[in-house]
């Protein structure tokens, strides 16, 4: 298991302008994800909207996504973006893992087992 690193994880603002502006989402239930071509390693940035839940909800949130993703094995040589949508908070954790999963395997950014 590989943990998600301070090198993994975008957290510029213009990092997540530039994406969101220059790429088109997957949509799937709960997540709105961007995807971008990049050089080097594989960066991850998440955004959980206020208007969700408070401060300790979007943590919690945030926390459990992180947790997915170190679970997997990414290629290189993109970014990208998870935008979460209100609708998670009706689901539990092996829901959203279930969901990322999906996603994950769609946009082509797992690594071959």
């Amino acid at each position: 298991m590989v943990i998600l690193k301070k090198i993994n994880v975008l957290k510029n603002n213009y990092d997540f302008d530039r994406i969101i502006k220059n790429n088109k989402p997957f949509v799937y239930k709960h997540f709105l994800i961007y995807k971008e071509s990049s050089e080097g390693l594989y960066h991850f940035g998440i955004s959980v909207s206020k208007h969700i839940t408070n401060a300790v909800g979007r943590n919690k949130i945030k926390r459990q996504i992180r947790d997915i993703i170190d679970d997997y094995n990414f290629n290189s040589n993109f970014n990208c973006i998870i935008i979460v949508r209100k609708s998670i908070m009706n689901s539990n954790y092996q829901e959203i893992k279930k969901q990322l999963d999906f996603c994950f395997s769609k946009l082509n950014i797992i690594k071959e087992k």
